[in-house]
């Protein structure tokens, strides 16, 4: 079996904007993540992101467990969270 580093060939996690948006209607980017792992904050660009194939893994930067994965298919996006406790997203004020 070979071993993952987890410090190889990742980018930021401003990566996942792309693939995000299809989702949501927000840039998720800025969100503030809370790491189930260790229960580390920051933004979803912050963490690292290994992929495009067979979708998008991204792991936290400070303990390095996978805190999303976005994988696209033709006709279907999964979303898997289950590495994040939380999602705290920055919505514009109405009218603002």
């Amino acid at each position: 079996m070979q071993e993952f580093h987890v410090d190889e060939g990742y980018q930021d996690g401003n990566v996942l904007a792309g693939p995000l948006s299809e989702i949501f209607a927000v840039d998720l980017t800025a969100a503030v993540g809370r790491c189930a792992g260790c229960g580390s904050t920051g933004p979803i660009a912050r963490l690292r992101v290994y992929g495009p194939s067979p979708g998008l893994v991204a792991r936290c930067p400070d303990c390095a467990q996978v805190v999303l994965r976005v994988v696209r298919g033709p006709n279907d996006a999964w979303l898997d969270l289950r590495g994040a406790v939380s999602l705290r997203i920055p919505i514009p004020a109405e009218g603002g």
